[in-house]
């Protein structure tokens, strides 16, 4: 399945993801949303806490306004440890 099938992925996140090795949703899938940020960091140093949130709803199916209030505190704990 390719990136933009996934929800909240657009054509631009996916190249970032493509070009940080991220190249399926399969794949995305397996390394999680953190791991991919991680990932995603490196091709773009500007990635933000929105794109987490991003990479998070996709790998759950769902649309980055579906995302649990305790999944986004998780998330934000994680993105200041990346600062």
């Amino acid at each position: 399945m390719n990136l933009t099938e996934l929800p909240n992925i657009d054509d631009k996140m996916a190249l970032q993801l493509e070009k940080a090795g991220v190249t399926d949703a399969q794949k995305l899938k397996i390394l999680g949303a953190e791991k991919a940020f991680l990932l995603l960091r490196e091709v773009n140093p500007k990635a933000e806490l929105k794109h987490l949130f991003i990479l998070e709803a996709a790998v759950q199916g769902i649309p980055v306004e579906k995302l649990s209030r305790a999944k986004k505190e998780e998330l934000e704990m994680f993105f200041e440890l990346c600062k």
